[in-house]
C-alpha cells in the first residue's frame, strides 16, 4: 500500500518533451549518476572478492589448503562463498533495478514527445 501511495504522489502531469530536453534535464543527469554509481560499488565488490580469492591461492598457499574435515581443505567453502556473493550482489541489483531504476526510466520515457 505504501509503494502505491508513493507511485501516486510520484505521478506528474504528462510533459511532453523532445528527446534532447529530456537528455539534458537533471532528472536523466540524476538517473544516469545513480546508475554508474550503484553498478560501480556492486563491481568494486565483485572484484574484490573474486580477486581477493584468486590472490589467497598464490599469497596464503598453506591457509588455502589448510583441511576442513577429512578431505575438503578451505579452498572449497572460500570458493563457494565467493559464488553466493557474486548471486547475492546480482539479485541485490535486480531489485534496486527493478524498484527504482526502471520505474524512474518509465516516468521519463512517458515524458518524450509522441
Amino acid at each position: 500500500m505504501a509503494d502505491t501511495a508513493r507511485t501516486i504522489s510520484r505521478a506528474e502531469p504528462k510533459i511532453h518533451k523532445s528527446a534532447s530536453e529530456v537528455i539534458e534535464s537533471a532528472d536523466f543527469k540524476r538517473l544516469v549518476s545513480l546508475r554508474w554509481t550503484v553498478s560501480m560499488v556492486l563491481l568494486v565488490l565483485l572484484f574484490v572478492t573474486y580477486y581477493g580469492y584468486i590472490l589467497l591461492i598464490p599469497y596464503a598457499p598453506d591457509f588455502m589448503r589448510a583441511k576442513i574435515g577429512e578431505v575438503t581443505t578451505n579452498a572449497i567453502p572460500i570458493g563457494v562463498g565467493v559464488i553466493i556473493v557474486a548471486f547475492v550482489l546480482t539479485a541485490f541489483y535486480v531489485v534496486w533495478a527493478n524498484k527504482s531504476y526502471d520505474p524512474e526510466v518509465e516516468r521519463l520515457k512517458n515524458q518524450l514527445r509522441k
